[in-house]
């Protein structure tokens, strides 16, 4: 898998709020949603365009990650989170997860 720096800004189909891209950036730092426009990270490849919701989160290797399922085909994709995440939507996916476990 290989990775393209693609520095984009774009307003959340989800939520309609405005993000600023880093070239790091694969969802919406308000809800965690996410598109499905890549094949490999950055590359824009992926026809299928589906919104990607945020279903699960880990602690991977001291890095919070975010996993974003494509309501349309089902593909899933980690991510880390980022500094400027809403992190009380992280705790909602994480009780969300939770919840679905018990």
């Amino acid at each position: 898998m290989s990775f393209t720096k693609t520095v984009e800004n774009f307003i959340c189909e989800h939520c309609n709020h405005t993000n600023n891209g880093s070239g790091f950036t694969d969802h919406c730092e308000q809800c965690l949603w996410s598109k499905h426009v890549d094949i490999d990270p950055g590359d824009r490849a992926q026809s299928c365009g589906g919104m990607m919701e945020p279903v699960e989160t880990e602690t991977r290797n001291t890095e919070l990650r975010i996993k974003n399922k494509c309501v349309k085909c089902g593909f899933e994709r980690w991510a880390p989170l980022l500094p400027q995440d809403n992190f009380d939507m992280v705790l909602a996916v994480s009780k969300k997860m939770e919840d679905l476990l018990r």
